[in-house]
């Protein structure tokens, strides 16, 4: 007793109890916006345990006429029987349409909500996890939160009032059935207590591998492409067969453990149901009840040992949810993006719409989480029909100049403002706003790599304008160059693209991520190493496109390629954890190669 009560003081004092106790409390925000679907699933629940008992009523009454114990009414209660199951049997039916109505539309609901928090969670700390893990945690967990929100509460009561109601019925026909019911209890709990140690541990393991392997696949079917031309199908086919081992492996010691504490449970099980038997039998034989009250009886013990059995999975069922909730909990409580300046940044826009906006990046600090300074003292500015070069080395901190400009990551020293036309954010009544998530809406990003999704070439456009007309969606396709393969297309605009970009070389998918990027009509356009491959006459002529266009857009471009700083009024150099302008002079060694 002391070393059990040592455990658990061990236990609590490790924060355990605590912490599920959070993640209760963070399944209970969602249960209670369906307490009153629970309340219909409990309903039925009671509405089928009073059937059960009234059928076993029933058979009581059928089996005492057959055997003679009674006389008469065998016609009547024959009927009734009859009539309660197909009652039963309809009852059962709708319940289940219902049920599965109500389970689907739950969980699209709550996995909505959680995707929807997922995609507002902070940019740099959801980096930490791998894509196959959350999407995992979102799918396999959520559904685990969305049945467990639907089914623990109801089960548990109808668990409770089935085992009252047949403990009642029970004891007011023959109180020495009763004994029979708790025979296995004191198993039961013991069994429970060696399950409830092993699951805290499964589950996190079967959850740990099942992200592993999710993770997995969906790399390894993401860069198909690499694993051929490298020859590599034979290594990684070996380690997705390494990865199932473990898998089986893992599944299995659980299982074996499973089937031993089974295998116990049913022996004990047996045994009681056997003493039952046998003092139904004596009960019979001495006269004491008749052979109906005997069947009814043993109906009756079975509902208590099942209710009772429930009752004590309750626990590794708590365990479960749990589990699920805490690795949600990882993810939708880290911190959110700041969306609170959405008006702000509405009315600003609309304010600037023919005049552009200026950006001004002032003295920005930034260190990643892991220590490593990116930016001490990093300042640039461009303006409404200018564009602005960031060059340096790879690695020196261009893409993440533009992550802290689309504020995916927060800068930690400095300030950075959006400014109405040329002004700056110092002068007097300027129109200015700070850069935030909520700035996102004003600006059109084209990141390196293929970015297209599956979809047509118009879907793709109506991404981030979803009123764009063909004409419109012409129009953008010319700028970036992309119309003079698009209309040779048998279908045009509603040409398919498949995924990662399928069925475009990498130049033309560049070209229709240009073009997505100027029919959104944003004042700042950014382009990440976006004209990469594209050949320099056609890189030459997109660029020129872009700055004769008479829509005031402010353009940034990082690049490796000298041939883009010709377009640009500024060239800022990254060197030494800042922004420095070059001079034309140097500007023309970088062109040359000096």
């Amino acid at each position: 007793m002391k070393e059990k009560m040592r455990f658990y003081i061990k236990r609590i004092k490790e924060g355990r109890l605590q912490e599920m106790w959070k993640q209760v409390l963070w399944i209970y925000q969602y249960a209670k916006k369906y307490w009153l679907v629970m309340v219909f699933y409990t309903a039925l629940g009671f509405v089928g345990t009073g059937i059960g008992l009234f059928t076993s009523w029933v058979s009581k009454d059928l089996v005492d006429i057959i055997t003679g114990y009674q006389t008469g009414r065998v016609i009547q209660v024959f009927a009734i029987m009859i009539g309660t199951n197909i009652f039963s049997t309809l009852l059962t039916k709708v319940s289940d349409y219902v049920g599965s109505y109500l389970s689907m539309r739950v969980d699209a609901e709550i996995k909505s909500d959680i995707f929807e928090k997922i995609l507002v969670t902070d940019w740099e700390s959801l980096t930490n996890y791998h894509t196959g893990d959350l999407l995992v945690r979102w799918s396999s967990d959520a559904s685990a939160i969305s049945s467990g929100v639907l089914s623990f509460v109801p089960d548990l009561l109808i668990n409770i009032f089935s085992f009252i109601s047949a403990f009642v019925m029970v004891a007011v026909n023959d109180a020495s059935f009763i004994i029979f019911a708790f025979l296995g209890m004191p198993v039961s709990l013991i069994m429970s207590k060696t399950l409830l140690k092993r699951m805290v541990n499964n589950n996190k393991r079967s959850a740990a591998m099942g992200a592993k392997m999710s993770g997995f696949n969906q790399e390894t079917f993401s860069n198909i492409q690499t694993i051929k031309a490298f020859d590599l199908i034979h290594l990684y086919t070996d380690r997705l067969r390494n990865i199932q081992k473990d898998f089986i492996k893992m599944k299995l010691e659980f299982q074996r453990m499973s089937i031993g504490t089974s295998l116990i449970l049913s022996t004990v099980s047996m045994a009681v149901t056997y003493a039952a038997y046998g003092w139904g039998i004596y009960r019979v034989w001495s006269g004491a009840i008749s052979y109906g009250s005997m069947t009814m009886f043993l109906g009756l013990s079975s509902t208590l040992t099942g209710a009772l059995h429930s009752l004590t999975g309750t626990i590794p069922t708590v365990i479960s949810l749990t589990t699920s909730a805490g690795r949600l909990m990882d993810i939708v409580e880290m911190p959110r993006e700041d969306y609170s300046h959405e008006e702000e940044v509405k009315g600003f826009m609309e304010k600037n719409r023919t005049n552009g906006v200026s950006l001004y990046m002032n003295r920005i600090a930034y260190a990643y989480h892991n220590g490593n300074q990116v930016f001490s003292d990093a300042s640039l500015e461009v303006h409404p029909h200018e564009a602005i070069a960031l060059v340096g080395p790879s690695g020196e901190g261009k893409t993440t100049m533009i992550r802290l400009i689309l504020s995916l990551m927060r800068y930690q020293g400095g300030n950075a403002w959006l400014c109405g036309g040329d002004k700056t954010p110092d002068g007097a009544g300027v129109d200015k706003v700070e850069l935030t998530p909520s700035t996102r809406k004003l600006f059109s990003y084209v990141p390196q790599g293929n970015t297209m999704f599956s979809g047509t070439i118009a879907q793709n456009m109506r991404n981030v304008k979803e009123d764009a007309t063909d004409e419109e969606i012409i129009e953008a396709l010319k700028m970036a160059c992309a119309w003079e393969f698009v209309e040779k297309l048998p279908d045009g605009i509603e040409s398919e693209i498949k995924e990662r970009g399928g069925g475009f070389s990498e130049g033309q998918a560049q070209r229709l991520s240009i073009a997505r990027s100027l029919i959104r009509h944003s004042p700042i356009l950014l382009l990440d190493e976006a004209t990469s491959a594209l050949d320099v006459k056609t890189e030459s002529r997109v660029l020129k496109n872009i700055m004769q266009d008479e829509y005031p857009r402010t353009c940034i471009v990082t690049t490796h390629r000298p041939s883009v700083l010709t377009a640009c009024k500024r060239v800022y150099a990254i060197r030494d954890k800042g922004c420095k302008v070059l001079s034309e002079e140097e500007i023309k060694d970088m062109m040359t190669g000096e």
